[in-house]
């Protein structure tokens, strides 16, 4: 039987979720026996996003010209988007950014005001992705299949969202326990 092609991927956002789906502690292993991993910032040096995932779970909101890049090839090459966790389902604190209206006073207040010396706004290429005009959450952009909310989701709404997944039902999304924001 072939593993299921699995992938976690990071936008903008803490890492937080990333941090708690490793909370899954001996369950890992269950779904190490389930899974191929294909792609992740866990634990992976794999750089591109590949083709033909079953199941990807996205963190962060999508903040800048890369965020969108991977967001769209993520819903291209993926069958079941998971928008995982607060930042990706709401936009939750990356779009504090919005309220400074662009990406250029966002630039000049990290890089030149909060210089301690000789700020200057990186303009290399690849240096600093270019920002969005807003940060916006996951769905702003693409369509997606699951919404895990949650900052982080627990560790056992992880697992009540992703096993039911790995035996192909959708997992009951319910009450505060499935439900909570925070």
């Amino acid at each position: 039987m072939d593993k299921i092609r699995f992938a976690t991927v990071w936008l903008a956002g803490c890492s937080g979720c990333h941090m708690s789906f490793l909370d899954l502690d001996e369950l890992l292993f269950d779904l190490a026996d389930a899974v191929e991993v294909v792609y992740s910032p866990v634990g992976s040096d794999i750089k591109t996003y590949p083709e033909n995932v079953d199941i990807c779970l996205v963190e962060g909101a999508v903040a800048n010209e890369e965020n969108l890049e991977l967001a769209l090839k993520v819903r291209r090459n993926t069958k079941f988007v998971v928008s995982f966790g607060d930042c990706a389902v709401l936009g939750n604190v990356p779009t504090l950014r919005n309220v400074l209206h662009g990406p250029d006073p966002v630039l000049r207040r990290c890089y030149v005001e909060l210089s301690d010396y000789g700020g200057q706004i990186p303009n290399a290429p690849g240096i600093v992705p270019k920002l969005l005009d807003k940060v916006q959450p996951l769905h702003y952009y693409i369509d997606v299949d699951l919404y895990l909310p949650g900052c982080p989701p627990s560790a056992d709404r992880i697992r009540d969202a992703i096993f039911p997944l790995l035996r192909g039902e959708k997992p009951v999304m319910e009450g505060r326990e499935m439900l909570k924001f925070g």
